[in-house]
This record gives structure tokens, sequence and C-alpha cells, in this order.
């Protein structure tokens, strides 16, 4: 079962006060560390970009992924969850799953990603949950791909999708923190 990584990392970082992207967080660039964890596990793996994405292109290595560009990054989330998608649909070769993270959580893992592939298939609809509450990764079967494109507006993303098909919780709790950053933490330096 081909197992695609999509990393979101389009966004503008309004509240942060630059694009998450090139945030600097233990070492990496934050688009760095979530391209490696998607690649510890998922092949291939895509990254959407955004705002400053030349410079983002420019300064992160991100080991392999193949770069997808989102011209409408300012209107949220879902625009990039879409150009993503889209670029699924005409990847060559078959993929079957698209396992969504987002840029913006450097406590993800290879074994989060490990467990929320374990329910890879085409029909499949996933969310890891820690301590009972949902978060990300998400994982999307092909099957759903035109459903969850259609639906998603604005910063929801595949929101409003998963909250009207059945969906299977995956555990994921003590594998990854969950946490985003949507403020800089005190003491970690950003980018320019």
């Amino acid at each position: 079962m081909s197992v695609a990584g999509l990393v979101l990392a389009a966004g503008g970082g309004r509240r942060y006060g630059m694009p998450k992207a090139l945030v600097e967080y233990g070492g990496s660039l934050l688009v760095e560390r979530a391209v490696r964890t998607a690649r510890a596990v998922c092949d291939p793996v895509l990254v959407v970009l955004g705002a400053r994405a030349v410079d983002v292109w420019r300064t992160a290595d991100l080991d392999g992924a193949t770069v997808l560009a989102n011209r409408d990054w300012e209107s949220g989330m879902a625009s990039s969850l879409r150009t993503g998608l889209d670029g699924l649909r005409g990847w060559p070769g078959r993929v079957d799953v698209a396992l969504v993270s987002l840029v913006d959580m450097p406590g993800m893992t290879p074994a989060a990603l490990e467990r929320m592939a374990a329910h890879a298939a085409p029909d499949a609809l996933a969310v890891a949950t820690y301590d009972g509450v949902r978060g990300h990764p998400v994982l999307l079967g092909r099957d759903h791909w035109a459903g969850v494109a259609e639906t998603a507006t604005g910063d929801e993303g595949a929101r409003r999708y998963l909250a009207a098909h059945a969906v299977t919780e995956v555990d994921c709790t003590g594998l990854a923190d969950p946490t985003d950053l949507d403020v800089p933490p005190s003491g970690v330096p950003s980018a320019p």
C-alpha cells in the first residue's frame, strides 16, 4: 500500500510573526523536521509551500521531498490541502493514501506516523488522538480525496468532511507531542 506524506507548510504564521516553515527549532527549520519525520515512514513526501515559498525552498534542506506551490495560501489551510491532494492525484504511479501532517508540530514522530500508516487503505479515514482529543496526523484514503477537497474551506482543512463520515480514531498518546506552535516560545530563536 503506497502511503504518501503530505506536509502542509504554506501559512504565513500571522500569530507567530513569520511563516512557520522558516522557524528554527532545535537546530533545524520546522519544515525540515516535518519532512524528515514524514520521509522516515512515507514515500513519496510532498510539501506544500506558500508564504515566502522561494525563501523556504532556497533555505531549507527538504531531503528529497517534492515541493508544491500553493498560490492561494492566504485563503487558509484548505487551499494547501487541495494543492497537496491534486499533486498526489497526478503523481506518477499510484498513491492510495495521504498521511497529512502540519509544519508547526515539532513533536511529531515517525512512531506516530507508523501507527497511523498501519490503517492505510484506499477507503480509510483515520485521525490521531492524544488522550482522547483528535489531532494530527490525519490519514486520507484515495476514495475520500475528492470529497475532502470539495468540502475543505478556510483554515478547517478536512474537519467538515471528517465530521460527516465514519473515522477511525488512532490512539497516539505518548508516541508524539501534539502541541502546535502558534506563538513563539520564549528562548526559541527564529529565522530573520
